[in-house]
């Protein structure tokens, strides 16, 4: 047969609910607490706290919000420094696919920290200053320009940063003006610093016959031309 399991009773039975058979000092007595006291010189002993365990997760919130909050997102990704194609070397000649100066053919100087790839026109030849483009939308060339006066060690991800301005609210006055907004104008650190890299590289481009006006010209797809067919 199955052992019975023992059933607990309390030692102070109810009479109704809420109030027991027995009072509080009776109680004292019968659970034998006078004696634990008179053991312990009159005090009834006392235990350290137990050690809380530290604590490997964060408690789930007792209420939630009324709205969602909006937690950033956590980036495991380690960036990887973007490949440079093999046909792409410094003083290449490539031609831009998009952005504002489309069909335009610049000299590729070097690639940025940022994986961008640092070119200019020169500015002087076909309006293209110092600019970041991605390879992939550049055409790499077989045409190559001496770049080795040119010294670009100082140009970086940086050098292309925009200066924040603060924008002041504008009165009634002056939204109801129909002024003209100055147009920002470049600062002279960048412009020197064209000079000096297109400086040298004007030099090597005027000492090969043609290549001036191969790089003035823009490059442009005309009926019956097959893209896949053409080389570069």
């Amino acid at each position: 047969m199955a052992a019975r399991k023992a059933v607990r009773t309390s030692r102070n039975p109810e009479l109704i609910r809420g109030i027991g058979k027995y009072s509080r000092s009776k109680m004292y007595h019968k659970r034998g607490l006078w004696a634990i006291k008179a053991k312990n010189g009159g005090v009834f002993p006392r235990h350290d706290p137990k050690p809380k365990a530290p604590e490997s997760a964060e408690k789930s919130a007792k209420y939630y919000p009324a709205e969602d909050v909006k937690k950033p997102l956590v980036n495991k990704r380690k960036p990887k420094p973007t490949k440079l194609r093999a046909s792409i070397t410094p003083g290449t000649v490539l031609i831009v696919l998009a952005g504002r100066f489309k069909g335009k053919r610049v000299v590729f100087l070097k690639q940025l920290p940022s994986g961008l790839l640092l070119v200019t026109g020169p500015f002087k030849i076909n309006g293209v200053p110092l600019r970041r483009v991605n390879q992939s939308y550049v055409i790499a060339t077989s045409t190559k320009v001496d770049i080795t006066g040119a010294d670009v060690s100082k140009l970086d991800d940086k050098f292309f940063a925009k200066a924040v301005e603060k924008k002041r609210k504008k009165g009634e006055g002056e939204f109801f003006e129909a002024e003209k907004e100055e147009k920002s104008t470049l600062p002279q650190e960048k412009k020197d610093e064209q000079k000096n890299v297109d400086g040298p590289l004007i030099k090597a481009i005027e000492g090969v016959p043609d290549l001036k006006t191969y790089l003035s010209a823009r490059f442009s797809l005309k009926a019956g031309m097959k893209p896949h067919e053409l080389v570069f």
